[in-house]
Order: structure tokens, then sequence, then C-alpha cells
């Protein structure tokens, strides 16, 4: 199965490795590690050298309780990474909601949107679908980033998150856009709990049945520190058993901080399987 996007059409017949940028001050993980132009030029250079197959660059934490930045705020911070990246020989991905950056990310040539909201913020759907080719990561997510974590509810996250998905595939290939162009993310953190988010790693294969190719992002979790006890930046292994056991629950990109370690565990993964025959 390939993932059409602006300038590649992805081969995701073995799992992907998309290598994040935080453009921000207050990300959970690296927050302002990679905050100036400069840094984050520089994180994106060594991402691809680790073996990124592709960047995500964003330029607003989602992180429960971060400031929202202002719209301009915001394309100031990700347009330079982005100009930068795409001379880098691999697909780059803007994490943003917001048209205006949407707009912006696209004029400049990026090749992915990655929508923690699926393209329902005012105007996203319309630049996507106007664009002829760019790909699109629709996310599931319960509340907004500074309520997600605020005690979410589900009867069945798994159905209930595979709805979602679904509805918004079909709003996305309504407004014309081609389901290849489509990879779908069930949003490990985002609204839910540890709980939720084990049951959806347990039954990942059903969001399969949604015919589109899944992209997951466990890096440094929360969660994984629930599970060990860990403060984030001792979550590596953890994080490295996680994206693992995605890519086996059928998971075509994983979304990481970690770039060479992921890179090396799923070579690892890759070869056992080929020694095996499976």
């Amino acid at each position: 199965m390939n993932w059409q996007t602006s300038r590649y059409s992805i081969d995701l017949s073995t799992p992907r490795v998309m290598g994040i940028v935080n453009v921000t001050p207050d990300s959970f993980f690296d927050g302002g590690v990679h905050a100036t132009t400069e840094a984050a030029r520089a994180h994106c250079d060594r991402l691809c050298l680790e073996g990124a197959d592709l960047l995500d660059i964003g330029g607003e934490s989602t992180r429960p309780g971060a400031r929202t930045p202002g719209v301009q705020e915001e394309v100031d911070r990700v347009l330079p990474v982005i100009e930068h990246a795409l001379t880098l020989g691999v697909p780059v991905s803007v994490d943003t909601s917001r048209v205006e950056v949407i707009v912006a990310a696209l004029r400049a040539g990026a090749d992915v949107i990655n929508d923690v909201r699926a393209l329902q913020q005012s105007g996203a759907l319309a630049a996507v679908a106007a664009h002829p080719s760019c790909g699109i990561c629709l996310m599931h997510m319960l509340g907004e980033p500074t309520t997600m974590q605020q005690g979410p509810e589900y009867t069945d996250v798994v159905a209930e998150v595979a709805l979602f998905l679904r509805q918004r595939l079909r709003a996305v290939e309504a407004a014309g856009v081609q389901s290849g162009r489509v990879i779908l993310d069930p949003g490990i953190g985002f609204g839910k709990q540890p709980a939720h988010n084990w049951v959806l790693m347990q039954r990942q294969a059903e969001l399969l049945r949604l015919g589109r190719p899944l992209l997951v992002g466990w890096s440094r979790k929360s969660t994984l520190g629930a599970l060990t006890g860990r403060p984030v930046n001792q979550r590596l292994a953890a994080s490295l058993a996680a994206a693992i056991c995605a890519v086996q629950r059928g998971a075509r990109v994983v979304r990481v901080h970690d770039v060479a370690a992921t890179v090396d565990a799923l070579r690892v993964w890759q070869a056992a399987g080929a020694a095996s025959g499976n």
C-alpha cells in the first residue's frame, strides 16, 4: 500500500519512521530544545542522518495545558524550518490544525498535513481538498488539548475511535480527496486514559478494517510512564517496545522522537521476521 503525498508516493510495504521536530518552547518531551529556527533545522538534518523516512514539523504544543500560539506566531515558527526540510530528500509533514498554517505550508511545498483535529477547524478541509496531491493524517482526539485529559470516558474506545475516523475519512472523500492520500491515527494519549491506550494497542487490528494505513505515536507518552514508573527522559526502552508492538499489529508509520534507536529496533524486528520466514 502506498501513501500519496505532494512529492512522494510513500511505499508502506515496510514500516516507516516519522521523526518529530517540535519548534515549540513547551512540548512535553523536548520543549525548547529545538525552538529556534537554527536548532530546528539542525535537528531535521540529524534525524535524516539517523534514518528518518519522514519529518513532522510542528509549531503548536498539544500537551495538556500548553499555551496556544497566535496564528502568525505558529507560521513564523514552522515556515523557515519547512523550507529547509524540503531540501533534505524526505517527505515533510506539518503538524497543524489551522487553515492559515496549512495554506502557508502547502504553498511552501509541504508533503503532508498531519492534523490532530482531523481537519475539523473552519476552512481546513477545503484547504487540503484544494491541493491536488498532499498527504493527510487524520487523528482522533477527544476534546481539546487544554481539557482532553480531564476524565475522558468511553463505552468502547476502539469502536468510538473507529467511528470517528470513519466519519472523518468519508468527509474528506466527499470533499474530493482520494483515499490514497489519507492515513489514520488513533491518537494515543489524546483524550484517553492509560487503560484506553492499552485497549487501542491490543485491538489495533480492528482499526485496519477502515481500509487505510495507520500512523501511531507512542513515543515517550505518559501511559508508558504510568506503566514503568519512569519520567519522560527515561522512557526510551518503553517507547521502542511500544513502537515494535504497534508495527506487529499493523501500523505502517510510527511517529517518534528517537529516530536512530527506532530504526535499529525495526531492523532487528524485520531481520528476525525474515529469518523465521514470517
